[in-house]
């Protein structure tokens, strides 16, 4: 990040959070430019102080006040704090790039992957004057989006099947604390500490943490079939996802199926996902080697393997990809940072 007269005054809100910390990082390992910063969070950590870029902040309380003069705030604080501050700060005048559920699915709300669809947030920019509210989509839709749209774009996406194995920072700073704990816990004979997720999670997995709906279906996983709507803006495209916590750090991994309108092979597919923006291609099939977890995490590009066409289904209308992306990078802080930097 660099301190630039002519640049845009940043907050950040939630910058105590795993993901609020990634902003940082992301910011200033991308040389993002700004003239003012703000670090935004509960009373709980006011008054606390933050070394960025060899300059010490001190951690403000969010209030009303906060968004004078600020023309980009990154928040990552929780649905309800979004809710609360994002409609204040764009009345200010703030563009609002959010990474909660609050507003992905309001109406008039752009929900962009700058790789995918930034047409969605055109004429947003920094020094037009007006506010504005942007959503950040969930990580798992992210991840998963960044490999299926250019298939996607070339050969028609009608049907698509995803299973994810999610890692604890999905949950959170303090979920991948407890992870550890449980881990020293379980290995040294103790009964694991379940206070973030009510069962043990070292060496178990289970299904998503989050509420289950009236339709079965939990609310993460109805958030990839909606959000994989609006992000392509086809309503008729049919998604079903399962997901399932894993114990795993901070990177999601996810099988993916499609079934398309317009025959695609595994060697075009392969073709078109080497080109493809902030992908790479970890699919070596003599050396058993695909995308893991552990490689792409504090990695940028999400990882794509297993690249093969679906046997279940008559000729080329079929395949099977494995995804592996960091959950607090693209799937949360560099999204929005990109976002970030589409508004400049």
């Amino acid at each position: 990040m660099s301190l630039q007269e002519n640049g845009p005054s940043i907050a950040i809100v939630g910058v105590t959070g795993a993901v609020g910390q990634e902003f940082l990082s992301v910011l200033s390992g991308r040389n993002f430019p700004y003239s003012s910063l703000k670090l935004l969070a509960s009373k709980r950590s006011a008054g606390k102080t933050q070394l960025f870029e060899n300059q010490q902040y001190t951690i403000q309380e969010l209030n009303e006040e906060c968004f004078d003069g600020v023309d980009i705030a990154l928040f990552s604080a929780g649905g309800s704090i979004s809710k609360k501050f994002g409609p204040i700060a764009v009345e200010k005048g703030t563009i609002v790039v959010d990474n909660s559920s609050a507003f992905r699915m309001v109406e008039g709300v752009p929900l962009v992957i700058p790789e995918v669809n930034p047409e969605a947030m055109e004429g947003i920019k920094v020094g037009s004057g007006r506010g504005g509210l942007i959503a950040n989509p969930n990580c798992s839709t992210i991840i998963c989006l960044m490999a299926a749209t250019p298939l996607h774009r070339r050969a028609k996406v009608t049907r698509m099947v995803v299973s994810t194995y999610q890692a604890a920072s999905g949950a959170g700073a303090a979920a991948m604390e407890e992870l550890l704990q449980q881990t020293r816990e379980v290995l040294e004979g103790q009964e694991p500490t379940c206070e973030i997720f009510n069962q043990q999670y070292a060496f178990n997995l289970f299904s998503h943490n989050a509420p289950i709906m009236s339709n079965g279906y939990n609310e993460e996983e109805m958030k990839l079939v909606k959000e994989t709507r609006k992000i392509w803006n086809n309503m008729d495209v049919k998604v079903t996802a399962t997901c399932i916590r894993v114990p795993v750090m901070r990177a999601h991994a996810e099988s993916v199926n499609l079934q398309f309108e317009n025959p695609l092979d595994e060697n075009t597919a392969r073709e078109i996902l080497s080109k493809a923006p902030g992908l790479v291609i970890v699919d070596d099939r003599s050396a058993n080697r695909f995308p893991t977890p552990l490689e792409v995490s504090n990695r940028d590009a999400v990882a794509v393997g297993r690249i093969r066409r679906d046997v279940s289904q008559e000729g080329d209308y079929g395949l099977d990809i494995f995804v592996c992306g960091d959950q607090i990078r693209k799937g949360a802080a560099l999204n929005a940072v990109q976002i970030a930097e589409m508004l400049l």
